[in-house]
């Protein structure tokens, strides 16, 4: 089976484009962007449009394309305006931090490492108008040693001295197109089937915010194999062969559902060492059947039963009857 941890990690950041070039659907943000890397330089600049759209993405990209993960902490600030959005925060992290100077890198690097540092706003519209004006005193002042990226979805939530000096970059939402082409990529790579229908669906309700469809992608089969253990638990055979029947309907792999299930039982507080490792044995023993071509729904409910007996505490020997 795959690692424990393997999914514990938001697919949100796993598949995180790294690279500017890599932002789906903003082609023109992405020009202009690329161009402007290559000279190592940049301004301060303005991110704004809907959600789910690759505005944080491609701050953080341009910042780890300019530094390197060498450089990357020291170099960049990150903050969440939202929650630090006061005037004292402009007056102490953010001064603090911009009035640091920095070198040129002298060692060989794959990086240009400009001598400056970047400071990424996300949710800059949700800032006062004290802090924005007293950021506004920063930027002038620390401009030649820090560049500024602001990241919002209302643009005329900016105060206009601020807006003014920034390069703004309008983000478009995302087409359905777009939406099902990424979605599909990930679906590959996590070893996932959706259909059409789902596929279409699952687009139609994220309303071109990304974030949220391969968030809501991600929480799908983890419902569902929260249901199957709870159906484990119930003691109820038909409730646990119909939640199986529900899993092999939608077309999650069997395997999945079997590592995913290891991770919730794992993670359980009011399971016994001895009933999580009789049903661990039991996933093991099942994934080997599995990769050897085993019937996926016969190897599902044969885990169901034994967790069933496991959380009984019955006899291995002893049969439901189904």
């Amino acid at each position: 089976m795959a690692p424990v941890l393997q999914s514990s990690q938001p697919w949100v950041e796993k598949y995180r484009p790294k690279q500017v070039k890599d932002v789906a659907h903003q082609d023109e943000v992405v020009r202009v962007l690329t161009n402007t890397l290559e000279t190592g330089s940049c301004p301060h600049m303005l991110f704004y449009g809907p959600p789910g759209t690759g505005k944080t993405t491609t701050a953080l990209a341009i910042a780890h394309q300019l530094f390197g993960p060498e450089f990357y902490k020291s170099r960049v600030l990150e903050l969440n305006a939202s929650d630090d959005r006061g005037i004292n925060v402009v007056r102490t992290k953010i001064k603090d931090f911009a009035a640091v100077a920095v070198g040129t890198n002298q060692r060989k690097s794959d990086y240009p490492c400009p001598p400056f540092k970047i400071i990424v706003l996300d949710e800059a519209d949700s800032m006062t108008e004290d802090a924005q004006n007293a950021l506004r005193r920063t930027m002038e002042t620390y401009s030649k040693v820090t560049r500024f990226f602001f990241i919002c979805n209302y643009v005329s939530r900016i105060i206009e001295p601020l807006a003014s000096r920034c390069a703004k970059f309008r983000f478009k939402p995302l087409s359905e197109e777009i939406m099902s082409s990424r979605i599909s990529y990930i679906c590959k790579e996590e070893g996932l089937f959706l259909d059409a229908e789902a596929l279409s669906t699952l687009s139609s309700i994220s309303h071109g915010d990304l974030r949220r469809a391969i968030t809501y992608l991600q929480v799908i089969p983890a419902k569902a194999v929260e249901a199957l253990l709870k159906a484990c638990k119930s003691g109820n055979f038909d409730l646990a062969n119909k939640e199986v029947n529900n899993f092999v309907a939608e077309g999650y792999p069997a395997s999945q559902m079997l590592t995913q299930l290891l991770e919730a039982i794992v993670e359980e507080n009011d399971i016994s060492d001895e009933q999580k490792a009789r049903i661990s044995k039991k996933l093991g023993e099942a994934d080997k059947c599995l990769v050897d071509g085993a019937d996926e729904y016969l190897q599902l409910l044969d885990v169901v039963s034994n967790a069933m007996k496991a959380f009984s505490n019955m006899p291995e020997g002893f049969a439901y009857e189904s």
